[in-house]
């Protein structure tokens, strides 16, 4: 099968995100990693290569070398896509030179540190014609992707209230000490953007409630928590959210939840019944109604919708986790770049990262004026 060529910029060493890609990429068959700079330090960019069984022909000292030597390359030969896996501060030059020079991208969350950036990056898109995935990974869950069929064929009526929580707990072992905050980087606003938590794991929330109920946030209102005078991100925010007059929410994030891993739960309720979703748990979904007993949905069944069974790769009561919602998200991308059959909403767009740095920074915006509603319509 003639693959596509893929080049990975970051994710060395023992990076999560880097392992969760590269075995994504792998899942179905669609890919072949065939170079790029894992690491700045150019030897331990080699050794990882070798590490993990590439040919290190193409494996890079820095960036404008990737990109100067595979633009050089015949157009059968060089890479098809990158996948961008940095620091958020890098997402923005990275791309917008990889759009320059005509290769599609797959990029991690936040999308930009500044709104601005991330518009720029849509224009230049579609000025290039080229495919842009943002990973925002929960999307790829078979169960989330059901809920979301469900929701649009009306299972649960009119939707009334959604309540989204993202809690962890990881950066209470450096919050609280001065100096050991300084060396996190997503506390430090020229790598991290203006935002921590929102940035991090709330964009995660908003893009989730839109996905799921197909629905546009209007207005939000936020407050917003740093916790200490000295530390200038928050790590900690509560945004009330408005669909509409009459359907309102609130998405909760949070980096100091004391004993929390990364929980992310997901509640939509409509008029005849609601579903329930969490990520530590992601083959149960969960039916509420008023007037029956709850109701047990998990993938790998007959009852499944076509959306969710397609994204699902083993029988019912298998488990499946997060390498397999990245690998559909890769997947999703590979059929856009062979022109294959899909069933749309396959993969968070570029559209979807502009929409979460606009969230980030209404967010932002609307704390430090003194916990304001403010359009999500307005710049």
């Amino acid at each position: 099968m003639n693959k596509i060529k893929l080049g990975i910029i970051g994710g060395g060493g023992d990076s999560l995100i880097g392992i969760l890609h590269r075995v994504a990429s792998n899942m179905y068959d669609k890919y072949e990693i065939v170079g790029g700079v894992f690491n700045p330090d150019y030897d331990e960019n080699i050794n990882f290569a070798k590490e993990i069984g590439l040919k290190t022909d193409r494996i890079y000292k820095d960036f404008d070398e990737f990109i100067d030597k595979e633009s050089s390359l015949p157009q059968k030969d060089r890479v098809e896509v990158v996948s961008v896996l940095t620091p958020n501060f890098l997402h923005y030059p990275m791309s917008k030179k990889l759009l320059e020079n005509g290769f599609n991208v797959i990029c991690e969350k936040p999308l930009t540190t500044t709104l601005e950036e991330a518009e720029e990056l849509y224009s230049l898109q579609k000025k290039n014609n080229l495919i842009f995935a943002v990973t925002y990974t929960y999307t790829g869950y078979p169960m989330v992707r059901h809920m979301k069929k469900l929701i649009s064929d009306g299972v649960i009526g009119e939707i009334q209230k959604v309540d989204i929580q993202y809690y962890q707990g990881w950066i209470n072992s450096f919050i609280h000490d001065k100096d050991k905050r300084k060396t996190v980087w997503r506390l430090d606003p020229e790598k991290a953007g203006i935002s921590s938590c929102i940035g991090d794991i709330g964009t995660h929330a908003f893009n989730m409630v839109e996905y799921v109920t197909g629905m546009e946030v209007k207005q939000l209102l936020a407050d917003l928590n740093m916790l200490y005078e000295d530390n200038s991100l928050d790590i900690d925010g509560t945004i009330l959210v408005r669909f509409s007059n009459k359907l309102k929410g609130v998405l909760r994030a949070s980096q100091i939840a004391t004993g929390e891993e990364n929980n992310l739960t997901v509640a939509i309720y409509g008029r005849n019944g609601a579903f329930k979703w969490e990520q530590e748990n992601p083959n149960y979904l969960y039916h509420l109604k008023d007037d029956e007993p709850r109701r047990l949905i998990k993938p790998g069944n007959p009852y499944i919708s076509d959306f969710a069974n397609d994204g699902t790769k083993l029988p019912a009561g298998h488990p499946e986790g997060i390498f397999d919602a990245m690998g559909n998200i890769y997947k999703g991308v590979a059929k856009e770049i062979r022109n294959e059959k899909s069933y749309g909403s396959e993969y968070p767009t570029l559209y979807e990262g502009l929409k979460g740095m606009k969230f980030i920074e209404k967010v932002v915006e609307s704390h430090k004026k003194g916990n304001i509603w403010l359009s999500m319509d307005n710049q």
